[in-house]
């Protein structure tokens, strides 16, 4: 299994993002965890602040997006999937996320291909969150209660169990969550649940068994 898990967008290496592509140059980038914003708002984000197609451009991956909302079935989506050497997940709102890829049958999918080794998953912030046992604690920091039109109402709580620890976007960060995240930390350690937290530029690599903190790693297992 192939990991990128990142706080604030490629973080600081992203060449180790590539290097973990073993040499693959298709992306596919899922957006859903910003389905409660309006399009026009986002698209004018992308226009004037950040595309994370251009991003991947310039590092030679050819880079498009698919939206779990209208993938099909399982088995369509899980062929668009094989078609590509990365998974991106942007950031967001993380309950939003969840529940994209629990109604699209994502969850079941990225966990057979990352077993075959067939694909990297990377994201960051809410894309790094969903990767953990658990949503818990995350509430301080997104709001799982804000349901985008279309989708399940149900709070999706468990993550997708990519890694055995929960992460901590954007502590001690010059970002707007900052001071959520730090108390989101708190939280954590209260509930006596194993976390790690990621400054914005830090990123957690697995390959395999190897796990590596980019950037130098913050707390440890709670």
């Amino acid at each position: 299994m192939r990991l990128y898990l990142s706080s604030y967008r490629l973080g600081d290496t992203p060449g180790d993002l590539v290097t973990l592509m073993r040499g693959g140059t298709r992306a596919l980038i899922v957006a859903n965890a910003l389905d409660a914003i309006p399009a026009e708002r986002r698209e004018a984000y992308r226009a004037n602040v950040y595309d994370p197609v251009a991003e991947f451009a310039r590092l030679g991956i050819a880079a498009e997006l698919i939206d779990l909302r209208l993938a099909g079935t399982p088995a369509q989506l899980r062929a668009r999937l094989e078609t590509s050497d990365l998974v991106w997940v942007m950031g967001g709102n993380s309950f939003v996320l969840r529940r994209a890829m629990r109604m699209s049958g994502f969850e079941k999918v990225i966990v057979e291909l990352l077993a075959a080794d067939a694909l990297v998953y990377g994201g960051f912030s809410a894309g790094a969150v969903v990767a953990t046992p658990t949503l818990r604690g995350i509430e301080l920091m997104d709001d799982p209660y804000g349901i985008p039109r279309g989708y399940d109402p149900e709070i999706v709580w468990d993550g997708l169990n990519l890694v055995d620890f929960s992460i901590v976007p954007h502590f001690e960060s010059d970002h707007p969550e900052s001071a959520l995240a730090k108390a989101t930390a708190l939280r954590l350690e209260r509930l006596g649940l194993a976390h790690r937290t990621l400054r914005d530029g830090q990123a957690i690599v697995v390959d395999g068994q190897d796990v590596r903190f980019l950037g130098g790693s913050n707390d440890e297992a709670a």
